[in-house]
């Protein structure tokens, strides 16, 4: 409620009477654009501040009431439907429970998971717009026969009659033969001449795998930049107020005991999590140089042997993959198909054991020893789907070999016609073979081994117990899924689609897990941080989706007789052919500039002038956001004397005559604080009181905070500090 304008009996020198702070202050809020809605006012109030504020002896426009009445009709509907899309959310319940039950780090991977999905039904959506719809609404003419070559393949290969029986509709299904001739490889697409379209169906296919990996960078790094650590801003040195959580952490409005379950085991998971973090960083502190320098003697000693294990890793995969390639006609050809895939999956799923297992020989804290084999466990997830593609390009597109054909064509035209669709299948069968890996691993693995451990007892299976659901090697396997996808984006432009219907299912798949086969990981983490290095991982697996992408684009030659590029020495080729067909000369001449090394020049002084602002900018806010501690530390300081100050000003028990406030009565009468709640500005130190007597407001203490536009507000209300301020 607006205070009452009532005046004191007494005059007190050098301060404002109440009627005159009354009127300030209404003067103030008249002339401020802070909206009525968020002012700390009851109703009544409120519609006079709103009356205040209307021009005086002018009638309010027609098209002012509409436009206000606007206003508020949209806003109201924007926030109905932000609670509509927070309630349609997808697995916002299953969401909730996990993360109740399990805490935040665990939840933050199936948050991962359903962006992922996002990311991959946007890309999908890119490319069924630009692509495929066209496609089939402008029906472009036949392009003709598909060009006869003559090869000159000495020593070729013959298809032997023992491979026949093996094929079998199955089978094409799973090395992705069955789909040769539909939208899911790059060999169905075939236009016609650019001359003859208006619409560019080549430069679409070309633009939009480009166009998508620009989009999951773009989302992605904004994901990465909201999880930032919060200490990463605040300084190792700060600490989190566990009072605050111990005190304002439960929900009151929660009615239903499944609920109540949750946020008891959510609170308890953030506790578990605070304590660990602080126990972490007090074990550092401890630590002597000598103990930093023999960990870091072990380090260096650990990480060899693990680099030397990584090598050999890469390696049985280069020669895994080169030698499916080169006995694609055996007897064995089916089991040659998943030869790589199988080779990287046995790599990855051995190279941790053996990587936890060095680093437990040398009694590492259980923090060190996680990040040790994490960093590893991603450079090898990472390393083994670039040896794959190193492999596949120096098979197929003869990078570092010499042959006669591809001396005459650019790739490898004796064994592999159409080169997109062979890469596009392998990518293919990589991603089905992790899919099923994981339902192998799911219901072959750990849930036979829930069984034998609840329903047998002893001394092994005490020991062996429920797996743990380990976070980090949960997202390496998505994000290895995610990279194969991005890397077919050429290839295999439906590629996301498969992807999409794969996360959806590995969603319930790891929820059952968790829920039903799993336990918890013993290590709590904090969900911002877990956060920060998913998005980090993805972004190294988009780096190396894009850069093999890029070169194949800009440089391999496409084939000869499939696809949308038979024509051209490059896909690439088609953006100076429709810039000289559809641009003018002055045009063709501009872009001709950006593209050159000439634009380079202003462009890397741009931006240098860009990183230089940015570094200022996050130098400026560094200094503000300690400028701010440091006022928080004076306004809480200025606090605890005002409190002292009440101390001395409250009546002793017993002394009815003492100095101080009167009855409660008495003090009714006093003129109440317009603006109360409300702190009072920081200030480096105490102030000392006021000449004269003190004015008390209704709470029977002396304020000495300034009031509106300067002035002493002798009649503001105090407000004892939370417990998050203490």
């Amino acid at each position: 409620m607006l205070p009452p304008r009532s005046v004191p009996s007494e005059r007190v020198p050098g301060v404002p009477e109440p009627e005159e702070l009354w009127e300030a202050e209404m003067e103030r809020l008249r002339c401020s654009g802070a909206p009525v809605r968020g002012l700390p006012y009851a109703m009544m109030d409120k519609r006079l501040i709103w009356q205040l504020r209307e021009p005086a002896g002018v009638q309010t426009l027609r098209w002012q009431r509409w436009q206000r009445r606007r206003q508020t009709v949209e806003r109201r509907l924007r926030e109905a439907a932000q609670r509509l899309a927070r309630g349609l959310g997808l697995w916002e319940a299953a969401l909730y429970e996990i993360g109740g039950l399990f805490g935040t780090g665990i939840r933050s991977y199936f948050t991962f998971l359903r962006f992922l999905l996002l990311l991959n039904l946007l890309s999908l959506l890119l490319t069924a717009s630009f692509v495929l719809l066209p496609l089939a609404w402008l029906r472009p003419p036949d392009p003709g026969p598909a060009l006869n070559l003559t090869l000159q393949c000495p020593g070729s290969r013959q298809s032997q009659p023992g491979v026949l029986r093996f094929h079998n509709q199955l089978w094409h299904v799973l090395t992705g033969r069955a789909f040769t001739n539909t939208y899911l490889f790059y060999g169905a697409y075939r236009v016609g001449p650019e001359s003859s379209s208006v619409y560019s169906i080549r430069l679409a296919y070309l633009l939009s795998p480009l166009a998508c990996l620009l989009l999951c960078f773009c989302g992605t790094l904004r994901r990465m930049v909201k999880g930032l650590p919060q200490k990463t801003l605040l300084g190792q040195g700060y600490q989190a107020p566990l009072s605050a959580k111990v005190f304002s952490s439960w929900d009151f409005c929660i009615r239903v005991q499944e609920a109540a379950i949750i946020k008891k085991h959510e609170i308890s998971n953030e506790f578990k999590v605070e304590l660990e973090e602080g126990r972490r960083f007090q074990l550092m502190q401890q630590q002597t140089r000598a103990q930093r320098a023999c960990h870091l003697l072990s380090y260096l000693r650990v990480n060899i042997l693990i680099g030397l294990l990584v090598v050999g890793a890469i390696s049985a995969i280069f020669w895994a993959t080169k030698y499916s390639q080169d006995n694609k006609e055996e007897s064995l050809f089916l089991l040659l198909q998943y030869l790589p895939p199988g080779v990287i999956a046995l790599v990855n799923f051995l190279g941790p054991l053996l990587f936890t297992f060095l680093v437990q020989l040398e009694n590492y804290p259980p923090n060190t020893e996680v990040n040790l084999t994490l960093m590893w466990c991603v450079v090898l997830k990472l390393a083994s789907l670039g040896m794959f593609s190193f492999s596949l390009g120096q098979t197929i597109l003869c990078i570092g070999r010499d042959k006669t054909s591809c001396e005459s064509y650019g790739y490898n035209a004796c064994d592999y016609q159409c080169w997109e669709n062979s890469v596009g299948e392998e990518l293919y069968k990589l991603s089905i073979f992790n899919f099923l890996l994981t339902v192998a691993f799911a219901f072959l693995v750990t849930l036979p081994r829930r069984l034998l451990v609840d329903r047998l007892s002893g001394r092994f299976w005490a020991w062996l117990e429920r797996e743990e659901f380990l976070v980090p090697k949960n997202v390496l396997d998505i994000v290895a899924g995610q990279t194969v996808t991005w890397m077919g984006l050429f290839y295999c432009p439906l590629l996301p689609l498969l992807n999409s219907v794969f996360l959806f299912l590995t969603f319930y798949i790891k929820k059952y897990t968790l829920l039903k086969n799993s336990r918890a990981s013993s290590r709590p983490f904090r969900a911002s941080s877990s956060t920060f290095f998913f998005q980090l991982v993805l972004l190294l697996g988009l780096l190396l989706a894009a850069v093999p992408l890029g070169y194949v684009v800009s440089s391999i030659h496409s084939s000869w007789d499939c696809g949308l590029f038979t024509n051209y020495s490059a896909p690439w080729q088609v953006v100076p052919e429709l810039v000289a067909l559809g641009l003018p000369p002055i045009g063709q001449r501009a872009l001709h500039y950006l593209g050159s090394h000439a634009f380079s020049f202003p462009l890397l002084i741009m931006l240098s002038l860009v990183l230089t602002v940015c570094i200022s900018q996050t130098q400026a806010n560094a200094r503000a956001i300690h400028r701010l501690r440091k006022q928080l530390v004076w306004q809480v300081q200025e606090k605890w004397h005002l409190v002292e100050d009440l101390s001395r000003l409250l009546p002793e028990p017993g002394l009815s005559d003492s100095p101080g406030p009167k009855s409660p009565a008495s003090q009714a009468s006093r003129p109440r604080s317009f603006c109360p709640g409300f702190p009072c500005p920081g200030s480096p130190g105490p102030r000392a009181p006021p000449p004269g007597p003190s004015v008390v407001d209704a709470a029977g203490l002396r304020s000495t905070c300034p009031g509106p536009h300067g002035t002493p507000a002798s009649a503001r209300r105090f407000r004892f500090p939370s417990v998050a301020e203490l």
